[in-house]
């Protein structure tokens, strides 16, 4: 299978599995990409908001609030406004704010390759070093680009060492402690960081017995990596097992296999990850190098290779979009140039309080921990001022679509949405603007949170990606944020 990057970022990242045949393990619960063909009933008549909240039976869950008037900040309506609740993804908005005014909407990060002497008949008269600057969109076939430019320059090898340098950012096992082991949403942060830090496993049936392989895809490079084993396991659960090391150990329940499939597992040593990749890509092309060994700074030496990211606004487009929390993590953690989550994510909710005068209390930057907390009306503001100041979010954000009364997106619909979602189990936001058409039509600012958070505690971790009840708990939220908006749209704007 040929997988090409936007393949990757939009069914890859939630660790969703891609079956060879008709069965597969199971994916993450993330957003259902909106689209489809709609139902043109828009909601009959102006239902008091309470009416839409009961009807969408979210038990004991909390839904609050805000709308604004873009222009003058008057709050139309609201409910709880200042509420604390998880923001799920939706503090990915907030984080886009915070990387563009302190790196700057020009800001690429970089992955270099340095010399540490002189080139002579093709052979570096030292090490050769991997230097990552915590580019969080890296690809396999980025590398093998890379690798190749190498190649036609002459570059044949080093009478030293490959060594490798991930400090640029904190080497972070995962984002949040309170997600399984195997999902892929749930990455390894790290200085280097490649194809979002997940390996590519793949299974099969041949004469009635397990042919498994990993790999690290591109769209042209099919590189394989052997610091990442997966074991087939005659049993029905556990789902996955791991096992970390210098090889890292999987085991998957055979049960769960079907006939054959593949999915992205996340590395757990993202540095160590890339400098294979690199060897074997190097390999390939004629270039003889040694197994990486990481350093602890970057030896002095000449470049002789890099690879860029696109600019920030790029970046973050593709974040807010596909909601990738390795994206949001490096993204804060540069901005912030802190050591850990929970420092770096205080850094910006301190900057948030300063800039915009809202509480937020964040411990990471992609809202994937449970411990972040916002307020309907502190995101509201922030949007709104955002907007007004010309920050440069609206852009960037993506067009939700307006609903109807089923929660179809209305192909054609003149009112623009261009938001942020996020999803956490029992936990759902969207937070963004409503964009009537014509020039003197009001537009408006608007945050809903709805969440249970004792119930999303109570779920065992082992069963946090798809627990029981928490699909329809989420279909039914997101169909109340779609009525909220097309209410609102037919009142205010």
């Amino acid at each position: 299978m040929v997988i090409t990057r936007r393949m990757m970022l939009a069914g890859l990242l939630a660790g969703a599995a891609f079956p060879a045949g008709a069965e597969g393990m199971d994916s993450s619960p993330r957003p259902v990409a909106r689209g489809g063909k709609a139902a043109a009933r828009l909601i009959a008549g102006p239902l008091d908001a309470s009416e839409l909240i009961a009807a969408a039976k979210l038990g004991a869950a909390s839904v609050a609030y805000v709308l604004l008037d873009a222009r003058t900040g008057a709050v139309l309506e609201a409910r709880e406004p200042d509420l604390a609740l998880p923001p799920a993804s939706v503090a990915k908005a907030v984080t886009s704010l915070y990387a563009l005014e302190k790196l700057g909407a020009g800001y690429r990060f970089a992955t270099r390759v340095l010399a540490t002497g002189p080139l002579r008949g093709g052979i570096v008269q030292g090490d050769i070093v991997l230097a990552g600057g915590g580019d969080p969109t890296l690809q396999t076939d980025q590398l093998g680009d890379l690798v190749a430019r190498l190649a036609k320059a002459g570059l044949k090898g080093a009478t030293g060492r490959l060594l490798y340098w991930d400090g640029a950012l904190p080497r972070l096992k995962e984002i949040a402690a309170d997600q399984p082991a195997h999902v892929g949403y749930n990455a390894a942060v790290s200085g280097l960081n490649l194809n979002f830090n997940r390996a590519y496993f793949e299974w099969k049936r041949v004469d009635g017995q397990w042919r498994t392989s990993v790999d690290a895809r591109g769209e042209r490079f099919l590189p394989g990596v052997d610091m990442v084993r997966v074991d087939v396991a005659t049993r029905d659960a556990p789902l996955f097992t791991y096992a970390p090391g210098r090889v890292e150990e999987w085991t998957v329940a055979s049960g769960a296999l079907g006939k054959g499939g593949s999915r992205w597992l996340p590395v757990r040593d993202p540095g160590a990850y890339v400098a294979e990749v690199f060897r074997t890509l190097a390999r390939a092309q004629g270039i003889r190098l040694e197994v990486g060994e990481r350093v602890a700074s970057v030896p002095p030496g000449d470049e002789i290779g890099r690879v860029e990211s696109e600019p920030l606004p790029d970046v973050l487009r593709d974040m807010l979009k596909f909601s990738t929390n390795l994206t949001a993590e490096c993204v804060g953690l540069t901005a912030s140039g802190q050591s850990s989550l929970e420092a770096s994510g205080k850094v910006q909710s301190d900057w948030v309080r300063a800039t915009f005068g809202a509480s937020f209390e964040m411990h990471d930057h992609s809202g994937l921990g449970g411990r972040s907390r916002v307020t309907a009306a502190g995101m509201a503001r922030v949007l709104a001022q955002a907007e007004r100041e010309k920050r440069g979010l609206k852009p960037i954000l993506r067009d939700m679509g307006m609903k109807d009364d089923k929660g179809k997106v209305i192909k054609g619909h003149p009112v623009k949405v261009l938001a942020k979602s996020g999803t956490l189990n029992f936990v759902s936001g969207l937070a963004g603007h409503i964009v009537p058409p014509g020039s003197g039509a009001r537009e408006l600012v608007f945050a809903i949170f709805s969440g249970d958070p004792e119930r999303r505690d109570a779920v065992p971790i082992a069963l946090r990606e798809e627990p029981e009840g928490g699909k329809g708990w989420t279909s039914r939220a997101r169909r109340l944020q779609g009525q909220l908006i097309n209410r609102w749209a037919g009142l205010y704007a």
